[in-house]
């Protein structure tokens, strides 16, 4: 069986203690709490049944702690998935969506994300998926919002002239006049 690894001695038993008390990390106090059982004299076993893990996970954390002291013993935040879209794709796909799409060229009127999905593909090579694009520009800021297309030979002087209001009252009728006496 090989050698239990070393747990480095410019910390003693007490001062991981103070250390875990004064912690707001609930992870990292039951991390120092079983290493102080090892400085105590303690086995690996007893840590272990400390801290509620097995042996391989304390070893672990003496490995840790041997490396970066108390503070190597606090729960890290995973890194997460890297993101499809680049910071430069990003800003490829903003500067395309307010541009908005060339009936001629892109085959559609509106974005949606499907299209969108499809632009992405055609001239980044880069594949992604309806979900994952609608969060993407949920985050960028943009909205599920749609203007009403309008046609390329639209005549903004007879749209005027159709929108002209009537009158603002008419007279009332004579029937109606005759209910009131």
């Amino acid at each position: 069986m090989a050698a239990a690894l070393p747990l480095r001695s410019d910390h003693s038993a007490d001062d991981l203690r103070r250390i875990a008390r004064d912690s707001d990390d609930a992870d990292q106090t039951r991390r120092l709490l079983a290493l102080a059982v090892i400085l105590d004299g303690g086995s690996r076993g007893e840590a272990a049944r400390t801290g509620g893990v097995g042996l391989q996970v304390v070893r672990d954390w003496v490995l840790r702690f041997n490396v970066g002291g108390p503070e190597a013993l606090r729960t890290r935040k995973a890194r997460g998935k890297r993101p499809i879209l680049t910071d430069e794709q990003r800003t490829k796909l903003a500067a395309a969506i307010e541009a908005g799409p060339k009936p001629y060229l892109d085959g559609v009127v509106r974005w949606r994300l499907v299209d969108l999905a499809q632009w992405a593909h055609d001239e980044m090579g880069v594949s992604v998926s309806r979900q994952t694009l609608g969060r993407g520009l949920r985050a960028m800021g943009f909205r599920k919002l749609s203007a009403r297309p309008q046609h390329y030979a639209q005549d903004e002087d007879a749209l005027a002239e159709f929108k002209k209001t009537s009158a603002a009252s008419s007279p009332p009728s004579v029937s109606s006049m005759a209910g009131r006496r």
